[in-house]
């Protein structure tokens, strides 16, 4: 009778645990419709272009790297044709392409694509920021934050998610929330937006890490009108329990998210590191959905379009944009540029192993051309930042 009791405790807390990862991974169902191959075109917005107005000097005083998860080239051409044409993506004429296999896998996940990002080592799938000897590794953001540096994160995922996590936080499983979330209190990090509230006040440990937050001088908010007030001190925007909705339920919260950390980064005399996720780009791959792809694709450019306009008129961002893996196999199909209209097809509701772009515009620039491993991206970073 006590061998049967112990069996239903343990499946209890088996069935409650994969339902508390499922609630962070359930973006990867896949949609079976027809009609998700196609994006049938909405409205169309100004792209300005920004030919000769940035600093050919050799090494950025900021620096913005805008990872959109699972952003491929398809998935890019797909934005461009559902904007008529045009993506401000476009003024970035420094172009390479990223090898993203992982130390244990050809394919790589968003944990070990994160980290690869952040701390410029190879490293397994599901690790964030340690190495495969499961020893932390310093990012590129706490080398940031070391040179005095003000340093911070947006994502329209949960901040304790894969990507986002990778530029924070050091534990062995990506499915550790409350541990990743707990990270944040270890770091001197200025600003950080986007999802996972209840990994930092619903925990299984009892501890309110929003009292803690605030403790450590940060304003904690959750309303992404009022996180765009914010000008100066310490911001912790948490902008949904878990993850933010789609574009359609969000709004433009990844512009906005994108100026207020900028607004508040660019106060810092010494300069800033910031890194900004498009991250449902990858989910929209994962389900299959087209028109998920392609308005998250969109809103990661208006995102795009925010950091230009900012590193136009500042002179010392160097801005590097690119993916931590491809997410569908996705293959443009069909297209209208005058409706926007984009039809795509699928090989995959999972990751790719194939190579993904990397764009870069501002001092420094340069060096992020042709083919590279995706680790090179933050060592580079890391000596133009004067490592």
């Amino acid at each position: 009778m006590m061998d049967m009791k112990k069996n239903w405790i343990f499946s209890l807390i088996l069935i409650l645990g994969c339902s508390f990862v499922y609630g962070q991974e359930n973006y990867k169902d896949l949609s079976s419709a027809d009609s998700a191959r196609i994006y049938p075109g909405g409205g169309f917005y100004g792209v300005t272009q920004y030919d000769g107005q940035f600093s050919r000097k050799k090494a950025p005083k900021n620096v913005i790297l805008m990872i959109g998860d699972g952003m491929g080239i398809a998935h890019v051409y797909a934005g461009m044709t559902a904007n008529g044409g045009r993506l401000f993506l476009e003024n970035f004429k420094s172009i390479g392409f990223a090898k993203t296999y992982s130390s244990d896998r050809y394919v790589t996940d968003s944990a070990a694509g994160g980290t690869a990002l952040s701390a410029g080592e190879k490293t397994y799938n599901g690790a964030i920021g340690v190495d495969t000897a499961v020893e932390s590794i310093v990012n590129i953001r706490e080398m940031a934050e070391k040179k005095g540096k003000a340093t911070g994160v947006v994502s329209t995922s949960a901040v304790t998610h894969a990507t986002p996590a990778s530029f924070v936080a050091h534990q062995p499983k990506r499915s550790m929330y409350e541990e990743i979330a707990a990270d944040f209190l270890k770091t001197d990090l200025d600003v950080f937006i986007g999802g996972g509230y209840k990994h930092f006040n619903e925990r299984k440990d009892g501890r309110n890490l929003i009292n803690d937050l605030k403790k450590k001088g940060y304003q904690v908010l959750t309303d992404i009108d009022s996180i765009q007030l914010v000008r100066s001190g310490k911001l912790a925007g948490l902008t949904a329990p878990e993850h933010t909705g789609r574009v359609k339920e969000r709004g433009d919260m990844l512009q906005k998210a994108t100026r207020t950390a900028l607004n508040i980064l660019s106060k810092d005399k010494d300069g800033f590191f910031l890194m900004v996720e498009g991250s449902q780009i990858d989910w929209g791959g994962h389900q299959n959905d087209m028109s998920y792809v392609v308005e998250e694709m969109l809103d990661f450019d208006r995102a795009i379009g925010v950091a230009l306009d900012f590193a136009a008129r500042n002179k010392e961002t160097l801005i590097v944009v690119t993916a931590d893996h491809e997410t569908g196999g996705l293959a443009v199909l069909n297209g209208d540029f005058e409706k926007g209209m984009v039809e795509g097809g699928f090989t995959t509701g999972d990751h790719t192993g194939v190579v993904v772009p990397v764009f870069a515009i501002g001092p420094g620039a340069e060096r992020f051309t042709g083919f590279m491993q995706n680790t090179d991206i933050p060592n580079r970073i890391k000596k133009l930042m004067g490592k």
